[in-house]
């Protein structure tokens, strides 16, 4: 903790010695006497830290698990990776705790085809949520966020996660953080109500609190054939959050070959046939519909397929991540298309 977090010349009661005051921190213990003593007045950002339960050895394992947990990582990865570097971490997140309650207002379709049509609805959510976010530069162990859910909350103490391994202080805004945990809720509670049309929106979050999560990682780098690669795991749990890897070769051409073949039958056979069989059928208007959908599908297969192989040499798995346009899945792709043609 920097200078700046802590108050000096507050006197201790009983003895009269001057007692450090981290930051949000409301019990402190005078170092000479051990007098105990309760702050009054602005607290500031609370500050936690959950505990670390995962032992170095038990990381290292993980680390193995991970190299087998996908056929797209190389196979001998297991065998040739060898373990350069392994440390316990402290990362700061900011993160916001409430009750969100939610009233969303627009309409649901009902029916399909000329039948069709638009009911109005009114969806009510009520949930407890928690958000967090990284409150520092983690582009180096490729973590955003961490499961905080269930998770035990202990008073921050400065020494002890200090005397544990590596602590990150915290950088950024907090009015951008507080206004991020704003949104995510908004987006939670929209997303939750399932309509196809939206017109209003209201939320509210009661008993909300928020405040600064010290969370523990094992970081762990190894080396394959000359090059690094990293693995960030839970210190508390022993989740993989984070992790890179070689890419199998033999996977990325079976994905490529296989995807560029199932592509090409959906967008080209499948279309031919339906409109060679319907060409004097009634329902020629659904079968354009059926072979412009099925079109669709055989160009997502095979753009998903080169994707795989363009970007298949190294292997990274994130345990959350929003996802960019040019990173959704096929049928990601085909349900924001099917909402914009609509």
């Amino acid at each position: 903790m920097s200078e700046k977090d802590v108050t000096h010349g507050l006197n201790c009661p009983k003895c009269g010695g001057m007692i450090r005051i981290p930051e949000g921190q409301r019990l402190v213990i005078c170092p000479y006497c051990q007098q105990r003593s309760i702050v009054r007045g602005e607290r500031g950002v609370l500050r936690y830290q959950v505990p670390a339960q995962i032992e170095r050895l038990v990381a290292e394992k993980m680390l193995q698990r991970f190299l087998t947990s996908s056929f797209a990582i190389a196979r001998n990865a297991p065998r040739l990776a060898k373990l350069d570097e392994s440390l316990l971490v402290f990362l700061p997140f900011y993160t916001s705790w409430g009750r969100v309650l939610g009233w969303v207002f627009g309409q649901e379709r009902v029916g399909s085809g000329e039948k069709a049509r638009y009911e109005p609805r009114e969806v009510q959510f009520v949930q407890d949520a928690t958000w967090n976010r990284a409150a520092c530069d983690v582009g180096e162990f490729g973590v955003e966020s961490v499961p905080l859910e269930d998770k035990p909350y202990e008073p921050y103490n400065d020494d002890e996660i200090h005397r544990a391994g590596m602590v990150f202080e915290p950088v950024g805004s907090l009015s951008e953080a507080l206004q991020e945990a704003q949104q995510m809720f908004q987006a939670q509670v929209r997303g939750s109500a399932r309509l196809d049309r939206i017109s209003q929106v209201f939320v509210r979050i009661v008993r909300q609190r928020f405040g600064l999560v010290y969370y523990p990682l094992w970081i762990l780098r190894y080396l394959y054939r000359g090059r690094a690669y990293q693995v960030a795991i839970d210190g508390h749990s022993g989740q993989i959050l984070y992790g890179k890897a070689p890419g199998n070769t033999l996977y990325r051409a079976a994905v490529l070959v296989g995807g560029i073949a199932l592509g090409a039958l959906i967008a080209i056979d499948v279309p031919t046939l339906l409109l060679y069989f319907g060409r004097n059928s009634d329902e020629m208007d659904g079968l354009l519909v059926l072979s412009g959908f099925a079109l669709l599908v055989g160009f997502s297969a095979m753009y998903a397929a080169y994707r795989a192989f363009r970007y298949g040499e190294e292997y990274e798995y994130r345990w959350k991540k929003t996802a960019s346009i040019a990173e959704w899945s096929p049928k990601q792709l085909i349900e924001s298309l099917s909402e914009a043609l609509e």
